[in-house]
């Protein structure tokens, strides 16, 4: 979410009306990722997920909705709604453009995306913007969980490693290791709101990213059987004028091999192949709630950089239903 308060004072909005859509043509997609480019110029962090970004532009669960917000004739917001997990309920990324800002478009968003969700989103705001919180609290929303962004230099030493006994490193192949690689995903992340759910789709759209690389994707077997795996990834240095970073994107390990280090091992491998690259940095997303993850990356080097909040209504009172 990104809806961040600027320093202009608030302005008079001038009419706006909000479009509801199963699936983008390609004048709606093209207007949206132009408004997601403006919107990163702008506050430095990207206000949608890799995930609304591939929707966007490849399609996805037909469930989903896209809320196109315009305003004067031109696109003022957009607003991404993910019904998949039914329990917790939908989740919600939206984002204004920065010349619209501060003139009740966010609000005007966030009431069509409540009546849409039955007043139950959750919405991920990314870099914890105050600006963000003050929205959220508008609608009695609360922080109900915190993903950190976290970094270490690739120039600082880098620890030795050795594989477990009985178990071998290489390379991903695309076309033979997609049914393994996704059932051991699966069993390591049964828990995970997003990563466990991952689909045959997820995978192939990701392999035809222009930043998928098999050569950073490792797989360890013990003998023939998969028992985990580092995906890195390689942010480019086209946009926004950064440098290249490298991504520590998914470290997975089969819960029948936890406890023998390979988690670590693999980390240590994929850092190893992005050093190998040129990179100066490289980052990691991880789970607040996650401590022992949290306390492996801080003892391989990594430091908090930012976190991106999500936010949910509060809970009703006793007694108060109805």
């Amino acid at each position: 979410m990104a809806l961040f308060a600027s320093h202009t004072p608030r302005v008079r909005s001038v009419s706006a009306r909000v479009k509801v859509r199963e699936r983008l043509d390609d004048t709606e997609v093209a207007g949206v990722l132009a408004l997601v480019e403006a919107a990163t110029e702008a506050d430095g962090v990207r206000p949608l997920n890799e995930h609304v970004m591939l929707h966007l532009r490849y399609g996805g669960d037909p469930r989903a909705r896209s809320l196109l917000l315009e305003s004067g004739g031109t696109l003022a917001g957009y607003a991404h709604i993910d019904p998949t997990d039914e329990v917790e309920g939908p989740s919600v990324e939206l984002v204004l453009h920065p010349d619209h800002r501060r003139q009740g478009h966010g609000t005007r968003l966030l009431e069509s995306v409540m009546e849409l969700t039955d007043g139950r989103p959750r919405l991920w705001a990314h870099g914890d913007h105050p600006g963000a919180a003050g929205l959220a609290a508008r609608f009695g929303f609360e922080r109900v969980r915190s993903l950190w962004q976290m970094r270490r230099s690739l120039f600082a030493p880098l620890a030795a490693f050795s594989l477990p006994e009985g178990v071998s490193l290489r390379t991903f192949v695309p076309g033979q290791d997609e049914e393994a690689w996704l059932k051991v995903n699966a069993a390591a992340f049964a828990h995970h709101p997003e990563q466990g759910a991952w689909t045959m789709d997820d995978l192939l759209q990701r392999e035809q990213e222009p930043w998928f690389d098999p050569e950073g994707f490792f797989l360890a077997f013990r003998g023939d059987r998969l028992a985990g795996f580092h995906w890195t990834k390689i942010h480019g240095s086209t946009s926004h004028g950064h440098e290249p970073l490298g991504e520590v994107y998914v470290v997975g390990v089969d819960p029948t091999q936890q406890g023998t280090g390979l988690g670590k091992v693999l980390t240590l491998a994929g850092l190893s192949h992005l050093r190998s690259r040129g990179l100066a940095q490289a980052m990691l997303y991880v789970d607040e709630a996650n401590t022992a993850a949290i306390r492996l990356y801080e003892s391989l080097g990594f430091n908090r950089w930012d976190v991106d909040v999500m936010y949910a209504p509060a809970p009703t009172p006793p007694g108060r239903e109805g």
